[in-house]
Parts: C-alpha cells; sequence; structure tokens
C-alpha cells in the first residue's frame, strides 16, 4: 500500500549510506523496475545484512517484538502516529525517523518531494545502531522478544488463554 516517490527513495538511499551501518531493504519492484533513484554505484558499495524500519503497523511492530528487534519508526497514516508513540515512548524500543504528515496514496507517487530527508534517515539508523542508546533499545527490545517467546510456549499465557478458547468452543459444539 505504501508507494515512495523516486525522490524520498533517494533520500533513503542516501541516507542509509551515510549511516555507515549494513542493512536489508526491500523496495516493490512494481513501482521502481528501472531504479534509476539510486545514487550511482550505491549497490556495489552497500552491502545488506540487517536492520527494521516499520511503518507501525500493528503486524509489523507484533513481528519485530516477537523477534526482538528494535524498530524505526516511519508511520504513513491512521493509527501508525499512535503506535509510534507506543513504541518509542512506552516501551523504549525504537527511534523516530520523524514523518510528521499523513500520507494518502492516490497523491503523484512519482512528482512528490521527500517528506523525510536524508539526514534524519542517517540519525536515526546511527541511533539505533551505535552508542548506549542504541544498547539499551536492544536490550529492551530483546527482553520483549523473549518475553513474547514464553506466553506463547506451553504454560504461558497465551498457550493458556487459546487452550481455553479451544474447549470454549468445543463445549458450544457439543
Amino acid at each position: 500500500m505504501t508507494n515512495f516517490s523516486d525522490s524520498q527513495l533517494l533520500e533513503i538511499a542516501v541516507g542509509i549510506e551515510a549511516s555507515g551501518q549494513e542493512f536489508i531493504w526491500v523496495v516493490k519492484k512494481e513501482n521502481n523496475e528501472k531504479e534509476e533513484w539510486l545514487p550511482k554505484g550505491f549497490k556495489q558499495r552497500m552491502e545488506a545484512i540487517g536492520g527494521f524500519v516499520t511503518h507501525c503497523g500493528w503486524n509489523s511492530i507484533h513481528e519485530a517484538v516477537s523477534a526482538g528487534v528494535p524498530m524505526i519508526t516511519w508511520q504513513v497514516s491512521a493509527e501508525q502516529f499512535y503506535n509510534e508513540k507506543f513504541v518509542t515512548q512506552i516501551l523504549g524500543i525504537g527511534v523516530v525517523v520523524g514523518a510528521q504528515k499523513w500520507s494518502t496514496f492516490e497523491e503523484d507517487s512519482v512528482k512528490r518531494e521527500a517528506s523525510v530527508k536524508r539526514e534524519a534517515i542517517e540519525k536515526a539508523l546511527t541511533r539505533i545502531m551505535v552508542g548506549g542508546e542504541a544498547e539499551k533499545i536492544r536490550s529492551k527490545a530483546k527482553a520483549l522478544g523473549e518475553m513474547a517467546t514464553r506466553v506463547v510456549q506451553e504454560g504461558g499465557s497465551s498457550f493458556s488463554d487459546m487452550n481455553a478458547l479451544i474447549e470454549d468452543l468445543r463445549s458450544l459444539r457439543a
């Protein structure tokens, strides 16, 4: 559903490269077949290894928490702006990239200007990957991931609640 403009993709690419961090970056091919927006030589200079930027949809947040992964939050629309605050301010397992504007995807995605600049992307990547703040965020994310794993294992609250729900549904059939 999210289609970034070529100018925004360029800002992301330059911000990632400037951060000096290793990463995995997936870009939908349907809108970016030619990859003309990539800086010259980008693929040769950058090596893809790890990193997670989320639009702050609830499923993405659940996946990141379950994996114990810290997040860079780039909310786009709807409840994602509230979810971003939950991830960064309440849970403390993410940093904000600085998206301020609610986007609609019917806009001309090719002509739009980038709403988040390369400096903000570089800063967010550096904050989540390097230094004491990054260690603290990673530690919290790992602890939440371990908790998420425990609750779905036998004896965990989610495991028990799911079994109780199944038993309740079975009793209704009888």
